[in-house]
């Protein structure tokens, strides 16, 4: 396959646009973004704010750029600073941990989340995936991904007229998006060639550039390969059991493989939840091979495995029929020097049936973490079967609660006020606490000035949406009033985004009609709700809970006041935690094992309403949103759903709306942007991806670099 890179031109004096675009630092970097958006705006919008795109559609635009003394400057200006970030030597992991240089962490996710112009991720864990990946370039963690490159990425939803989500699947053209095949040194494309019992194939390999960081990507529709092999790449978390063991397989087995052909030097190994726990197996197989005992051999896998799990429900955890394992894996174990029962022993997780991906992983990785600390122990509680003479309490799962990467999710003009009264070296010091102390020194005219922009923007977003679709014939008018239409910018605006799962409860405000139908029609402080959230394609009770509110949406005793975005993603996600006013999340505790939105929400000034429960048991300090449940504890059982609605109705009467609607002389509501404040003060520096990464470094990758097995090399 010829490099895309190589297909198209721009003129020699704005050579560097094309390494600008293929380097993904540009979607995190705000003057890099300006600097696109200025060859061509509509052409930005259209492509999706695709660079890659973009400079392949503007050719006669950036002819007339190349002599533009004003846009050459700046462009020259972004070249220097972009070429300064890459070279910097000064990074926080080089000043630290220096003796280090020369290790590489390979980090395993069956997503990233990066930009919506590279559709490879689903939702949390994808993002969650992309902001590690980012957060360790700013830092020069020294951090390899790997994934799989989906031609046809993830579902993408449209309703419809009945409110039923509708899968829709299309072939993404790599040679338009800021991905390149990866290259070897005799200028041929890398491939691999991967063979298990039941499994021959060749694997292709994509690049993926994000900063200092680098992600291979692998891709198994290949020429040559069957079309049932050619599909295992085909679509995020598509197919059906024998599928998603073939496509785990190829993640982790084969990622492990990459690596060794690559000659990167891995000395630890991350799987980001249990999709690519196989790597493990690999590990130990390699080793096994150098003649070590198995108790051994399993030891060095230990100090050098590294594994988050995501999932605090039973049925969230892949498992798989120990015969279809068995198929894959005979000449494996072999090979192995194991008999076929203590193999399957090491995906097994006592008192249940099939090879469970996440006891294999925390059997074979010896550092361990969930992503909250509610999450933490809803783990240990869950898996102490795996060390049943441990104590709960001591069971070997730590926890590190997810953060966020604040350059990619804190809005523009909020960064920039930012920087006026943090002081320009904010970025650099985000999880610094005495830093965001400052944040009182904003005025409350000026914050408030930038939040009803943000809003505006958002509102003016979905208006937008929803008249391109009026346009193209594809909504009726019930739609388009579905999609945002008469959302009024100065009403109390509460946001719910997230997977409609029913755990997520997303149904659960909408519970008393009545009692909502009066919060929402109150002619003088009325609220509405926008809902966004995809559901599992073959989930239809998830498909249901979006038909539901979805028919709210379109009835209009309810005063186009309820609202559901389609097809949510990251251009979406951005516009929802920048512009609503409060940010709505009520799973069914303890199931929420993290939930970063509400970070994202929160650093931008945007108070929280949840239950107690993943990183809001947390943060919650009283003062910077409000608690869901507090009076009566965290409620579990078949009573959560009434008590919990009931409790989220009361306290938007009895203090949201009040709070909100009390206007000074000047417009703004100072009660109300003291809670802002408090939630930006509070949020910013424990919930920054800094915060997390370090935690990482510190607490699980520099131990397994230390470890004598990196010492010596694998």
């Amino acid at each position: 396959m010829t490099d895309p890179y190589q297909q198209w031109q721009v003129p020699a004096r704005l050579s560097r646009l094309k390494d600008l675009a293929y380097n993904l630092w540009w979607c995190w970097h705000p003057e890099a973004r300006a600097l696109f958006k200025e060859i061509d705006r509509s052409l930005w919008a259209t492509t999706h704010h695709n660079p890659v795109y973009l400079l392949q559609q503007a050719q006669g635009r950036l002819q007339e750029l190349s002599k533009d003394e004003g846009f050459l400057s700046r462009y020259d200006q972004l070249v220097s600073i972009f070429d300064e970030y890459l070279a910097a030597e000064k990074t926080w992991f080089k000043q630290r941990h220096s003796d280090f240089s020369g290790k590489a962490i390979a980090y395993f996710s069956a997503e990233f989340g990066v930009h919506n112009s590279l559709r490879i991720y689903s939702g949390g864990l994808g993002i969650l995936a992309g902001d590690h990946c980012k957060t360790a370039s700013d830092l020069g963690v020294p951090l390899i991904g790997v994934g799989f490159m989906y031609p046809q990425g993830y579902v993408q939803q449209k309703i419809s007229v009945d409110g039923w989500q509708q899968n829709v699947y299309d072939q993404i053209d790599w040679s338009v998006s800021p991905v390149r095949p990866l290259i070897g040194k005799d200028g041929e494309r890398v491939m691999l060639d991967l063979s298990l019992d039941a499994l021959k194939l060749k694997v292709a390999v994509w690049e993926v550039v994000l900063g200092r960081v680098r992600l291979y990507l692998m891709d198994t529709n290949v020429e040559g390969n069957s079309p049932a092999d050619r599909e295992i790449s085909g679509r995020l978390y598509g197919g059906d059991r024998a599928m998603r063991l073939r496509q785990e397989i190829v993640l982790g087995i084969g990622g492990i493989r990459l690596l060794r052909q690559l000659k990167v030097p891995a000395a630890v190994y991350h799987a980001n939840e249990g999709h690519s726990s196989f790597l493990f197996l690999e590990l130990l197989r390699e080793r096994l091979a150098t003649g070590l005992s198995l108790e051994n051999a399993r030891r060095e896998v230990a100090d050098s495995g590294v594994f988050t799990t995501h999932t605090p429900v039973e049925a969230g955890h892949d498992v798989f029929d120990e015969h279809m394992v068995s198929e894959y894996f005979k000449s494996y174990w072999l090979a192995m020097n194991l008999t076929q029962e203590k193999f399957l022993e090491l995906g097994r997780a006592p008192n249940a049936a099939g090879w469970n991906m996440t006891a294999l992983a925390l059997k074979l990785a010896g550092r361990r973490n969930a992503v909250s600390r509610r999450h933490g122990q809803v783990s240990r509680r869950m898996w102490q079967k795996l060390w049943p003479s441990t104590p709960e309490e001591q069971v070997p799962i730590a926890h590190v609660t997810n953060g966020v990467h604040l350059a990619t999710w804190t809005q523009q003009e909020l960064g920039w006020t930012y920087t006026r009264y943090l002081g320009e070296d904010w970025w650099d010091n985000q999880d610094d606490p005495a830093l965001w102390s400052r944040i009182g020194a904003v005025p409350d005219e000026e914050l408030w000035r930038v939040h009803t922009r943000c809003k505006e923007d958002f509102l003016k977003m979905l208006r937008s949406r929803a008249r391109e679709r009026w346009m193209a014939g594809l909504a009726e008018p019930s739609q388009v009033m579905a999609q945002g239409a008469l959302l009024d910018p100065s009403s109390l605006t509460i946001g719910f985004a997230r997977r409609f799962a029913g755990y997520k409860r997303a149904t659960l405000i909408l519970r008393d009609r009545e009692r909502l139908k009066r919060l929402l029609r109150d002619p003088w402080r009325p609220i509405q709700l926008v809902f966004a959230g995809k559901a599992h394609p073959a989930d239809d009770g998830g498909k249901a809970l979006i038909q539901e509110v979805y028919r709210m949406a379109k009835d209009p005793a309810f005063g186009g006041r309820v609202v559901f975005v389609e097809d949510y993603d990251m251009h979406v996600a951005r516009y929802l935690v920048h512009g609503c006013d409060v940010w709505l999340n009520n799973p069914l505790a303890p199931l929420e094992a993290c939930g970063t939105s509400g970070m994202k929400a929160a650093i931008n000034g945007v108070p929280n309403l949840s239950i107690l429960d993943g990183w809001w048991e947390e943060g919650y300090n009283g003062s910077n949103g409000w608690a869901v449940g507090q009076a009566g504890g965290r409620r579990e059982g078949e009573n959560a759903d009434d008590a919990d609605a009931a409790d989220i109705y009361g306290i938007l009467e009895k203090k949201i709306i009040p709070l909100y609607y009390d206007r000074g002389p000047d417009g703004a509501p100072h009660g109300w942007v003291k809670v802002m404040k408090e939630s930006i003060r509070s949020a910013a520096p424990r919930f920054c991806g800094n915060r997390m990464l370090k935690e990482y470094v510190d607490q699980f990758y520099l131990p397994a670099l230390a470890s004598p097995v990196a010492a010596r090399g694998r």
